[in-house]
């Protein structure tokens, strides 16, 4: 295992070997996307190496829009090394580049730099200038460039499409068994320990607290059943998603977690939180006292949760 190489913030970049490319934004990496990628990990077994060629900035982002993601970008790298990706490519999205024609597109980057032998996509894939390149401008250069190509039907869970958007949807609801549904796995959050305002142990329960990165969506503010991996190792706990309204006047967005059965010291590691299920919303308590009341509840229930 070499790890995954990373190519960004150049358009200047050449691959050595024959590639098996997965085209698209892989917002969230959800059941759709993995199957992509999966269809390109397949082509390892071909000799060709397995690449992943995305946009560094979401186009909606760039474009105006929903600026918040599902997976900011170090947690889409660990998804795709996690897989065995070999290459990811990073592309600068900007005036420039978002200027090019989509045959200029095919013919310098993906033919070309890339030596692309195989390719998938799903049937929304857009890219080159005003999103006009789509799957059919790459069936039919498939023959002249030499690269075979695959398109990758929708994955339904439930009867409907799984899409980004329809995940962001669940998010932002709150729906979390849902949003699971799609994406494969629980919906997470990632990050480094932050020292916070250590109310945990004020009120005799240790907490972990994540400050998320500007661009991740958050669920709603609230209380919610979660597993936390920290170590290589994890944990049941219950998560507060919010600005901690009782204690903090400071409107910073924390994802404050309280670790079951944790012993150890907790500061500067990296964890992942997996946001299983809404139990309640945010609200502001009249004392501290009632906020551990409440607190000690919410443990309780998430002790006795399946999940």
């Amino acid at each position: 295992m070499g790890g995954m190489e990373i190519i960004e913030n150049t358009t200047e970049f050449h691959l050595n070997l024959p590639s098996a490319v997965a085209l698209g934004k892989f917002d969230g990496v959800h059941l759709g996307h993995r199957k992509l990628l999966g269809q390109v990990l397949e082509q390892k077994k071909r000799g060709l190496q397995a690449v992943v060629f995305t946009f560094d900035t979401s186009a909606a982002t760039f474009f105006g829009g929903d600026d918040k993601e599902l997976s900011t970008r170090e947690e889409k790298r660990a998804a795709f090394s996690r897989l065995g990706i070999d290459v990811l490519i990073e592309f600068p999205l900007n005036r420039d580049t978002a200027a090019t024609l989509p045959l200029d597109f095919l013919s310098r980057y993906l033919a070309g730099q890339m030596r692309t032998a195989y390719l998938c996509a799903g049937p929304d894939l857009s890219f080159g200038k005003g999103g006009a390149g789509n799957y059919a401008l790459l069936a039919e250069y498939a023959q002249k460039f030499g690269y075979q190509v695959e398109l990758i039907e929708k994955v339904r869970v439930k009867g409907e499409e799984v899409s980004s958007t329809r995940v962001r949807e669940a998010v932002r609801a709150g729906r979390m068994q849902d949003a699971a549904l799609m994406l494969g796995a629980p919906y997470s959050v990632s990050g480094r320990v932050v020292h916070g305002r250590a109310l945990g142990r004020q009120l005799g329960m240790p907490t972990a607290n994540l400050r998320p990165d500007g661009s991740k969506l958050l669920p709603p503010n609230g209380v919610y059943y979660s597993k936390t991996v920290l170590n290589g190792k994890t944990y049941r706990g219950i998560t507060n998603v919010g600005c901690k309204p009782t204690v903090s006047d400071e409107q910073v967005m924390g994802v404050e977690t309280y670790l079951y059965d944790f012993e150890g010291e907790i500061y500067d590691r990296d964890m992942t939180v997996e946001l299983l299920a809404f139990r309640r919303p945010e609200r502001t308590f009249e004392s501290v006292e009632a906020l551990r009341r409440q607190i000690e509840e919410d443990v309780e229930a998430g002790r006795n949760a399946f999940f």
